[in-house]
């Protein structure tokens, strides 16, 4: 079984499918723990309601190192296999990713390299603004430079007239989750 520790800082949309498929048989996974930068964050709210452990650790006025290390403490704690970020609006610090080096992934909204460092609604402006004919998530392996790292799978949809910010994230939002759902499977097979 696969231990998975989540960092986010929103909504923690993409956490639902992935319960789902845990709760299905789908994957033999465990959600250990849910870490967040963000007290009023939904993802904390939701990790609650399915009684995972959460915990709001705050960032402001700590260097990012220090920070980190409270975060990389509580996966330690957990025995944690896996990080996924989902919506967590941190760039994580050279030695976390180093000391959690190819156990990190991360979702992000486009069909990265298009996009790289964009967050959120933005990705979706800009995809709109450059008349993309189709969009999608990337679910990558986290390294020190922001949105480089081996991309692990991508999901596509297309970009039809009328969609706007919000029917393009709602439509990427879905992928993101079948895309950490398929990530965690294939995993789960590479451990064994």
């Amino acid at each position: 079984m696969i231990r998975l520790g989540v960092l986010g800082s929103t909504n923690g949309t993409d956490l639902l499918p992935i319960l789902t498929a845990i709760k299905d048989g789908e994957l033999d996974a465990s959600v250990e723990l849910v870490v967040s930068n963000n007290k009023k964050a939904l993802i904390l709210e939701k990790a609650r309601s399915h009684n995972i452990d959460s915990f709001f650790i705050d960032h402001k006025n700590k260097k990012r190192e220090v920070f980190d290390k409270e975060i990389s403490q509580r996966l330690k704690e957990k025995e944690v296999d896996l990080i996924l970020l989902i919506g967590f609006m941190r760039i994580l610090s050279c030695g976390f990713v180093s000391e959690w080096s190819g156990k990190i992934i991360n979702v992000h909204p486009s069909l990265l390299p298009k996009y790289a460092g964009g967050m959120n609604e933005d990705v979706h402006k800009q995809v709109l603004k450059a008349g993309d004919k189709e969009t999608g998530c990337t679910v990558h392996l986290v390294t020190a430079q922001v949105d480089e790292g081996p991309i692990l799978v991508q999901k596509r949809c297309p970009v039809l007239e009328g969609d706007t910010v919000g029917s393009l994230k709602e439509k990427v939002q879905k992928l993101e989750g079948e895309a950490f759902v398929e990530v965690i499977r294939g995993w789960e097979k590479n451990e064994q």
